[in-house]
C-alpha cells in the first residue's frame, strides 16, 4: 500500500543530478506527523518542486544549446501529479501518495523516494 506524502518528502527526477525535496504550503491545511500532507496540485515549479541539482535531458532547450552538457535544472511541471489516492482527498483534491509521478515538460519523470514520514498508508 502507498504511504501519503508530506512536505519535505524526498523526490527524484529521472534526468536530474540530485534529488530534492517537495515543499507543501500551510495552505493545505491538513497535517500528518506534524507537516503538511500533500495533493497532486503540489506540482508548482520552484513553489513546491525544488531543482534536482543538473538537468541531462534532451528535450531540454538549455541542454541541447550546451551540445548535450547538463545545465541547471529548473523543473517544468505543467501537470498535477497521477494518479494520486483514489479514495482520500484534502480539499477537493486527491492526496498525493508515495507511488504518484508528475512529468516535467523536457520528459522528466519525478518520483517520490521517501513519502516523509512512515506510519500512515493510503490506497
Amino acid at each position: 500500500m502507498a504511504q501519503l506524502v508530506v512536505g519535505n518528502a524526498v523526490l527524484q527526477c529521472s534526468f536530474g543530478a540530485a534529488p530534492s525535496n517537495l515543499q507543501v504550503l500551510p495552505s493545505n491545511a491538513t497535517q500528518c506527523g506534524g507537516a503538511f500532507a500533500a495533493t497532486i496540485m503540489d506540482h508548482i515549479p520552484t513553489t513546491n518542486i525544488l531543482p534536482f541539482g543538473m538537468c541531462s535531458a534532451p528535450a531540454n532547450p538549455a541542454v541541447v544549446a550546451a551540445l548535450g552538457s547538463p545545465v541547471p535544472c529548473i523543473p517544468v511541471t505543467l501537470a498535477p501529479w497521477i494518479p494520486g489516492s483514489p479514495t482520500v482527498q484534502i480539499g477537493n483534491q486527491p492526496t498525493l501518495n508515495s507511488t504518484s509521478m508528475c512529468l516535467c515538460t523536457y520528459l522528466g519523470v519525478i518520483t517520490v523516494t521517501s513519502a516523509g514520514q512512515m506510519p500512515t498508508e493510503i490506497p
